[in-house]
């Protein structure tokens, strides 16, 4: 099992190219099952989850070329073979579940298995069922696996959600483009991802209005056409390379960046004392003097502070100057990186969903274990900021959700390698 080694060697400069968004690619992919025509996508993210999709797409007969190393996904769905998501490739990524709305729409069946993905919490379907039963689908739960069927088709219908869940929606909005008749969503959710996912959707004939609001309204359409799309840029990873320079100092540019897609990370960056600034090219940060302040951090749905950036500020707030206080507010189970970031030296005490850390001046290197993909990054910026080395173990979690860390980070100057296990 490979492993990362990182060795702390100071402030680091120069410019991180960031890829496309995994989770914005993992909507958009499934939604060539709305159409026997062909999507393209461009500006794909190069990572194992993509190719999970892939294989899961191809399972169902959809055909999936990877192209121009991986940064065009060329597919197609006009003879699709089954209605079938199997365990054994659903099991690997929570993500597998979108194939649902898109398969119930265009064949009014499917069979999906419940998913799997990383250890951050139960994470169930109900909400996702429940988006679906107000388009009329049936569907009931045998044997690990959900049934659902539309005999007469789906039909429009006004639905508010519990909780604004970004898959129920986007599982939602899919399925609604080809139901007889309008769908009001309310309480959707309003992540750049699904604000992307409905520009392909348009792209592609459908007719969608208010994304990016918790309100989207879906007319039906017979049918969708082909389309080309370029996925968005992937603010997770936008975040977590802006912390670099944050965590070691120094300057870095981050390559495609937008202030848009994470308006309330960069305000919290900023009562930390970092500086953030638009150039041409994306985005350049830096740390205005010494030791980063202290802040709180609440994690909330887009636009609030993202749960996917949690872990990364924490790694930051292990070395800022006071007591900084974290609340979890949409997964249980996501703290699973706090032992690890002790055992460098850090101060943190969690209680339940909040981790109150009292930040120390050096962490020190030490061998440490990824429990999933943000964790598995946090440590990685944690040992940039590190005195000696630390050695990461179980990576293959980062390869889920971050493309080519070590050559991103060694073009900055940081001392990283990738350990063959």
């Amino acid at each position: 099992m490979d492993s990362i080694l990182v060795t702390g060697n100071g402030p680091l400069n120069g410019q991180i190219p960031i890829a496309g968004a995994k989770n914005a690619c993992l909507a958009l992919m499934p939604a060539t099952l709305l159409s026997d025509e062909p999507l393209t996508l461009t500006n794909a993210p190069r990572l194992s989850d993509i190719k999970t999709m892939t294989l899961l797409l191809q399972s169902l007969g959809a055909e999936v070329s990877s192209l121009q190393d991986g940064k065009v996904l060329a597919m197609s769905s006009h003879d699709l073979t089954s209605h079938t998501a199997d365990y054994d490739i659903v099991r690997k990524m929570r993500a597998s579940n979108l194939v649902l709305g898109p398969m119930l729409a265009r064949l009014g069946q499917a069979v999906v298995s419940l998913p799997g993905g990383c250890a951050i919490g139960a994470r169930p379907m109900d909400l996702h069922i429940e988006a679906l039963a107000a388009l009329g689908a049936e569907i009931e739960l045998r044997d690990g696996y959900l049934h659902a069927k539309a005999p007469g088709g789906l039909k429009g219908a006004v639905h508010e959600m519990r909780f604004a869940s970004v898959g129920a929606t986007e599982n939602m909005v899919m399925a609604a483009t080809l139901a007889k008749g309008t769908t009001v969503l309310k309480n959707a959710a309003r992540e750049p991802e699904i604000v992307d996912l409905v520009h392909c959707l348009r792209a592609m004939g459908a007719q969608i209005a208010g994304e990016g609001t918790s309100t989207i309204e879906i007319q039906g359409v017979d049918r969708l056409h082909g389309a080309t799309h370029q996925v968005v840029t992937d603010r997770i990873e936008l975040g977590t390379y802006m912390l670099v320079p944050a965590i070691c100092g120094g300057e870095v540019e981050l390559l495609g960046g937008r202030l848009d897609l994470i308006g309330a990370f960069v305000e919290k960056l900023d009562a930390a004392g970092i500086d953030v600034a638009e150039t041409d090219k994306g985005l350049k940060v830096s740390r205005r003097n010494g030791r980063v302040s202290a802040v709180d951090v609440t994690t909330e749905p887009f636009p609030g502070f993202p749960t996917d950036l949690q872990a990364q500020m924490m790694a930051l707030l292990c070395t800022a100057e006071g007591t900084s206080v974290l609340e979890e507010k949409i997964f249980e189970n996501r703290f699973m990186h706090a032992p690890e970031l002790t055992r460098m030296g850090a101060r943190i005490e969690v209680h339940g969903g909040t981790a109150t850390v009292r930040g120390v001046e050096r962490l020190k290197g030490a061998p440490v274990m990824a429990t999933d993909l943000r964790a598995s990054v946090s440590l990685i910026l944690a040992g940039l900021a590190a005195e000696g080395e630390t050695l990461v173990s179980r990576v293959y979690h980062l390869d889920r959700g971050y493309e080519h860390v070590v050559q991103k980070l060694e073009a900055v100057g940081a001392k990283i390698e990738r350990i063959k296990g």
